[in-house]
């Protein structure tokens, strides 16, 4: 499945240490495309082993993390408004 992983961080006391977590987590399962932004194909199992090993770190009363699921990345058509990334390159 192709999947977009939105998360949202509060920036208090723990906020930074949380999310830097969060992001090197995502990043070994997904490409990394904008700030809190990651994309990519994934396996049912390994997204599982994804939320589990999110959980850990997701303070479940101050931080959201967000999937959106596609059963392939061509069913998703992506514009830029503004700059355009490279690294988003994986939609056409």
């Amino acid at each position: 499945m192709y999947i977009i992983l939105v998360y949202d961080i509060e920036m208090d006391e723990g906020g930074a240490r949380a999310s830097r977590r969060i992001f090197k987590t995502c990043k070994k399962y997904l490409t990394h495309v904008q700030k809190s932004v990651f994309e990519g194909d994934i396996t049912p199992a390994l997204l599982k082993k994804l939320q589990a090993e999110l959980s850990a770190y997701i303070r479940e009363d101050r931080d959201s993390v967000l999937v959106f699921k596609s059963r392939e990345e061509r069913w998703l058509q992506k514009e830029f408004w503004g700059k355009e990334d490279d690294k988003t390159s994986n939609f056409f």
